[in-house]
C-alpha cells in the first residue's frame, strides 16, 4: 500500500558572525581551552549580536532552506519553529518568521521541547502532512541561548551557542516501503521528574523574569545515553533496520563524550557520525538542522541515504527520527 511521506526538499542554516573561542572565554572565567575540549569537544561557539533576535536567525535559515529546496515561500502552508528562546513571550516567533517571509496563509506556531525541539517539531509537521491537513512545511530550530546564560557559571556558559537551521518538508505519495524517501518513523518521550536537572530559573508566571539556565551536568550525562538509546532502538524496531543500515547518524550536538558513548553502545561506526559540536557548541533545537546543513553542503548526505536523528533536552525530553534523504 502506498503512503504519504514527508520528504525533505532542502535544508539551510545560519550562524551569527561573532565567534567566541575557548581562549576568549578563559579570559573571562576560570577555565581553559584544554578543560573545555577534553570534557565537551567544544572549541568555539557563535554569539548573536546586540539586536539580533531568534527570529532574525530563523528567517536567514528559512530563506536558505527555501533556496536549497528550489521552492517559493508562498508554497509553504505550515511553519513549526522549535525554540526555547523566543523573541517575546507571545506571539510565537514562528508568526514573525511567517510575516518576514511574506506568507499570510496557513499556520505558524512555536514548539518548546528544549534541545529535543527540532525532533519534536519534525514529528509534529510530519503528522500534519501525512493526514493531509497541510501540504508543505518549514520546520525550523532557532536559538539565542547566549541570552539565558549565567556567564559566571563555567559549568554552563562554555557549552552553548546561537544559531538556526531549517528544512522544507513536502507531502509526497510513496510506495509505502522502507525504501521510501521521507520520514519513516519518529519516537518522542518526556519525563517531568527530571526537571530540576536542567531548567531555566525564571519565567513569566513564576518570577516575571527571563532567568538563567541551570544544569546538573553529571546527572544529565548519566541519563543521556540510556534515554537516547531507547528511542533509537524504537526506531530500528519500527522499521526493521539496524545500525548497519544507517548511512549517517546526526545526533544533537551537546557533548562529544555523549555522542561517542551513544555511538559505541549502538555499534554505529564513528565514520557515520556527523559532528559539529566543536565549531557550534550546543545550539539546542538548532543543533540537528545545523549539522544536517553542514553534511549536505559538503556532500556527505546524499539523496537516498538513510539518516538517523536523535536528541535529548530539559524536561527531560528525548526523541528520534529516521528518514531517507
Amino acid at each position: 500500500m502506498s503512503s504519504i511521506r514527508s520528504v525533505v526538499l532542502g535544508c539551510g542554516s545560519y550562524l551569527p558572525r561573532q565567534i567566541l573561542t575557548n581562549a576568549e572565554l578563559a579570559q573571562r572565567i576560570d577555565t581553559t581551552d584544554e578543560w573545555i575540549v577534553q570534557r565537551t569537544g567544544i572549541k568555539q561557539r557563535h554569539i548573536a549580536a546586540e539586536g539580533e533576535f531568534t527570529s532574525h536567525l530563523a528567517v536567514h535559515a528559512a530563506r536558505a532552506a527555501l533556496a536549497h529546496a528550489g521552492v517559493d515561500a508562498q508554497s509553504i502552508d505550515l511553519i513549526v519553529l522549535a525554540t526555547s528562546t523566543p523573541d517575546n513571550t507571545f506571539p510565537a516567533t514562528a508568526v514573525v518568521v511567517q510575516n518576514e517571509l511574506g506568507i499570510h496563509h496557513g499556520a505558524a506556531f512555536d514548539l518548546q521541547a528544549v534541545c529535543s525541539g527540532f525532533v519534536f517539531a519534525l514529528a509534529t509537521a510530519d503528522n500534519y502532512l501525512r493526514t493531509g491537513a497541510f501540504k508543505r512545511a518549514l520546520v525550523i530550530g532557532a536559538e539565542t541561548f547566549s541570552r539565558i546564560l549565567d556567564w559566571s557559571d563555567r559549568g554552563t556558559c562554555v557549552l552553548f551557542g546561537d544559531g538556526a537551521g531549517a528544512v522544507v518538508l513536502d507531502a509526497q505519495q510513496q510506495p509505502g516501503k522502507m525504501s521510501d524517501r521521507g520520514i519513516l518513523t519518529t519516537h518522542l518521550r518526556s519525563d517531568g521528574r527530571h526537571k530540576s536537572k536542567l531548567y531555566v530559573d525564571g519565567g513569566p508566571s513564576s518570577t516575571q523574569t527571563v532567568g538563567y539556565l541551570r544544569m546538573e551536568g553529571r546527572e544529565v550525562f548519566k541519563h543521556a545515553v540510556g534515554m537516547i538509546t531507547d528511542v533509537i532502538v524504537a526506531a530500528f524496531e519500527a522499521t526493521g533496520t539496524s545500525a548497519d543500515d544507517i548511512d549517517w547518524f546526526v545526533p544533537h550536538q551537546a557533548n562529544k563524550r555523549i555522542i561517542d558513548a551513544t555511538g559505541h553502545k549502538l555499534h554505529i561506526a564513528p565514520q557515520k557520525v556527523v559532528l559539529t559540536v566543536d565549531l557550534h557548541g550546543n545550539t539546542s533545537a538548532a543543533s540537528i538542522p545545523l549539522a544536517l546543513s553542514v553534511a549536505v553542503a559538503d556532500g556527505r548526505i546524499k539523496q537516498g541515504d538513510l539518516v538517523l536523528l536523535e536528541a535529548m533536552g530539559g524536561g527531560f525530553t528525548w526523541g528520534s527520527a529516521l528518514l531517507r534523504w
